[in-house]
């Protein structure tokens, strides 16, 4: 099949939201904003008092914010929000620590962690040897495994995708595979060449007895796909769900989307990486220029660690006990020194760890010779710009690839605010000329790599369920770190002249959306 232009404007742009189920979302949020304003309106005769309730719940609420744990950008941003717009932002950050979905939701993940408990067990053997190969990485295995429960892993071999059509072949090869069981939860799901594929298979398995499960975003509600679409794969013998379906009325959960992509067959093989299943993914259309995409394919023990993942967010709406024994991973006996090791890990914006930068944070510090990054959004708080400048400063080359050519125009404005400082202190940055980078790939000094679905922005950072694949000492870093340089080659370097001619309107506007950009 030919490669293809995208659907025109026609298809995804105002048109179509004003005349889909984004349309009546977005009118009864506003809705919800109307009478909202309106009861103040007609209650405007009690102005003074009004006034001076809220006066002292802002102070209060001010004070509140700074005292609270968490990352200073917030803080700021939520002051901003209230000193700007006394009444409605007082009012809306009262709303949103008082959501009473969102302490449902982090309670039930933590009993859900407390169930798989017994399947992410630590193996002290991996534990004496990492200790004995890199201490640093043995801290981190510590932290993964007894903080979090992510257990590191040896015996699991690892092999990497520097394009998401590469990923999409392999898949669709270990998927017919399937005898017993198929997870699959991805952010974006949309109706295509791939999706088309990867569905006609699922039915097969379903028919031949094949237990599958399938679960997506609820985002994909608003313009992707039909809001009964579960219902319509639940007739082809497929269990399917949206993960934190997109709902009407204004809720803090809604903003914590489920970003992450898993896939497991049979408990032997796992799939993550950026690779969404619609058609721009694997370059069968073109929406942003050429799509650079990656992702990993692991197969041994490591597996277990994302069939507790899937499992975990599958049963957060579910009453029912879950048979983990049945989704085990069976165990190799035969230990391989090349297969290094993996550790998967994932990241929720319940568990007050910010799980993915605690990663992103451990390679850039433990490194010696590089790091090499690559990263579809540069929206960074101060802890990640201090230490990317801290790096740079101390003689370690800090490269970061870029695209070109930006899904979003706005979060490419507030990336190119960070550019001089990055550049100034020696941070190296480019741009992939032939489009767009969608990959999240962390490599450094030829021995270590994450490769996930975590962006370096507030939003994958903080606010979403993410999930990545540490890799340490495994044959595949080389090939990763090879796919690193042959990017490179299709890149332009950004020079600290071109960022100071930006033209003003871009600097003025980059610098705007900067104040809300923990929000974005």
């Amino acid at each position: 099949m030919s490669k293809k232009e995208a659907p025109g404007t026609a298809k995804r742009g105002l048109f179509r939201i004003i005349f889909s189920r984004a349309g009546i979302f977005l009118i009864l949020v506003l809705i919800q904003f109307g009478v909202f304003i309106a009861t103040t309106f007609h209650l405007r005769e009690y102005t003074f008092y009004i006034y001076g309730v809220f006066t002292i719940l802002r102070v209060a609420v001010i004070i509140y914010i700074i005292n609270r744990k968490g990352n200073p950008a917030f803080k700021i941003t939520w002051i901003l929000c209230v000193l700007a717009f006394p009444i409605v932002g007082t009012m809306f950050y009262v709303y949103v620590e008082m959501q009473v979905g969102t302490s449902f939701m982090q309670q039930r993940l933590t009993d859900l962690k407390l169930e798989t408990s017994s399947y992410m067990q630590q193996d002290q053997d991996v534990v004496d040897a990492i200790w004995a190969s890199k201490s640093a990485n043995a801290h981190l295995s510590y932290y993964l495994s007894h903080r979090l429960g992510f257990p590191t892993y040896r015996n699991t071999s690892v092999k990497y995708f520097p394009l998401g059509e590469h990923k999409f072949k392999y898949m669709v090869h270990e998927l017919r595979k399937a005898k017993k069981f198929i997870f699959m939860e991805y952010f974006i799901v949309d109706k295509g060449y791939m999706w088309d594929t990867l569905l006609e298979i699922l039915k097969q398995k379903a028919d031949e007895g094949v237990e599958v499960r399938f679960m997506y975003d609820g985002m994909c509600a608003i313009s992707l796909l039909p809001y009964g679409y579960p219902e319509q794969l639940k007739k082809f013998g497929i269990k399917c769900k949206m993960a934190n379906a997109v709902k009407p009325f204004l809720s803090t959960t809604q903003n914590n989307r489920d970003h992450r992509k898993i896939c497991v067959i049979d408990g032997k093989t796992a799939f993550t990486g950026g690779v969404n299943l619609a058609d721009e993914y694997i370059n069968k259309i073109v929406r942003f220029g050429h799509w650079k995409d990656t992702a990993v394919m692991l197969k041994g023990d490591a597996v277990q660690s994302f069939t507790m993942m899937f499992l975990e967010m599958w049963n957060v709406t579910e009453r029912r006990p879950e048979n983990y024994q049945r989704y085990l991973t069976p165990k190799r006996k035969e230990l391989k020194r090349e297969y290094g090791y993996v550790i998967p890990y994932a990241d929720s914006p319940f568990d007050n760890e910010n799980v993915g930068e605690e990663v992103y944070f451990h390679i850039l510090n433990h490194a010696k010779k590089y790091v090499h990054i690559m990263t579809p959004y540069l929206i960074l708080d101060n802890e990640m710009i201090t230490t990317l400048t801290r790096v740079a400063k101390s003689g370690i080359e800090v490269v970061i690839i870029m695209p070109h050519i930006p899904d979003k125009w706005y979060a490419f404005v507030l990336a190119q605010t960070y550019y001089q400082e990055l550049i100034e202190s020696g941070v190296q940055i480019y741009e992939y000329t032939p489009g767009f980078v969608h990959a999240k790939v962390f490599v450094s000094d030829d021995d270590t790599a994450t490769v996930g679905t975590i962006n370096l922005d507030y939003r994958s950072l903080y606010l979403h369920f993410e999930c990545g694949t540490f890799i340490y000492n495994n044959s595949e870093i080389g090939r990763i770190e090879n796919d690193f340089q042959k990017t490179l080659l299709n890149c332009h370097k950004v020079t600290l002249m071109e960022v100071k001619n930006r033209t003003m309107l871009t600097k003025v506007m980059g610098q705007v959306l900067r104040l809300a950009a923990p929000l974005m």
